[in-house]
């Protein structure tokens, strides 16, 4: 959908927001985008990570399982 705007199409889209907002609102409302899509990506990035760690720690907790059984096995022999 971005692709098919133009230079033309962002000048318009400034303009218009320009007149709209004002020239003092635009530096907070485009703080405000930044701020917004840095949360998003630092956000989905903790979901990414998050699903990793979960999936380390499930390993870890069955090789540690593992362990505890082989060494029952040896003890109860």
């Amino acid at each position: 959908m971005l692709q098919n705007i133009g230079v033309p199409g962002l000048v318009l889209i400034l303009i218009i927001a320009l007149v709209i907002f004002g020239p003092s609102k635009l530096p907070e409302i485009g703080r405000a985008f930044g701020n917004t899509l840095k949360e998003f990506k630092k956000a989905t990035n903790d979901l990414v990570n998050g699903d990793n760690e979960l999936n380390e720690t499930q390993e870890e907790t069955k090789k540690l399982q593992a362990v505890e059984s082989t060494k029952q096995s040896n003890t109860g022999s």
